[in-house]
């Protein structure tokens, strides 16, 4: 005779709770991209990028050569905050996806 396994809604909910946990948790550990620059962000040698078109590659080469630890692309509708981060390299694009200019801020 095979034994019948009842579970009542409840307990069911904490399981899929806990299992739906679990599987985020495994999510979350992951560190993320590597940030190779100092974190301290030098906008003064990125002049060669205005005009450019801001791809991946133009984007990247900016991370790496101001050092920044945050790269923040602007379009020409964003609305930013005032606040100023000294790792941080904002880059305003224009709408034809060319750089307009390359700032720590």
């Amino acid at each position: 005779m095979a034994k019948v396994l009842c579970i009542d809604a409840g307990t069911l909910r904490v399981a899929m709770a806990a299992l739906a946990a679990l599987v985020l948790a495994g999510c979350l550990s992951d560190p993320g991209p590597h940030i190779g620059g100092s974190g301290q962000c030098r906008d003064e040698a990125l002049g060669w990028a205005i005009g450019q078109v801001a791809d991946e590659a133009t984007m990247r080469r900016l991370l790496r050569e101001s050092g920044a630890g945050l790269i923040d692309p602007l379009g020409p509708d964003s609305k930013v905050l005032a606040d100023h981060r000294g790792d941080r390299l904002r880059v305003r694009i224009d709408a034809d996806n060319r750089i307009q200019s390359a700032r720590c801020e």
